[in-house]
């Protein structure tokens, strides 16, 4: 199933991927800092939601609260929780 989350407090406005089960791929950010989510869409590539929260949930950017990283890790917990009640 394809998802998109749009994201809160970062520089990215959107994320969208795929998810099959718990499994993440094909992980997309519309705007941020490009070459850095590039690089975080290939690690995460494969890895379950679990992974997924445990590496990045709770990364922040500079003054922010939150970062694309972060965001990353609740767009996924969404996307399978709403994939759970399908």
């Amino acid at each position: 199933m394809n998802y998109t989350y749009k994201t809160r407090g970062t520089c990215s406005s959107s994320i969208n991927f795929d998810i099959d089960g718990d499994v993440i791929s094909n992980v997309r950010f519309t705007g941020g800092c490009n070459g850095n989510l590039k690089a975080i869409s290939k690690l995460v590539d494969g890895m379950t939601v679990e992974k997924i929260e445990k590496v990045l949930a709770g990364n922040t950017c500079g003054p922010r609260a939150t970062s694309c990283a972060d965001q990353l890790a609740k767009a996924v917990r969404a996307a399978y929780e709403a994939e759970k009640n399908v």
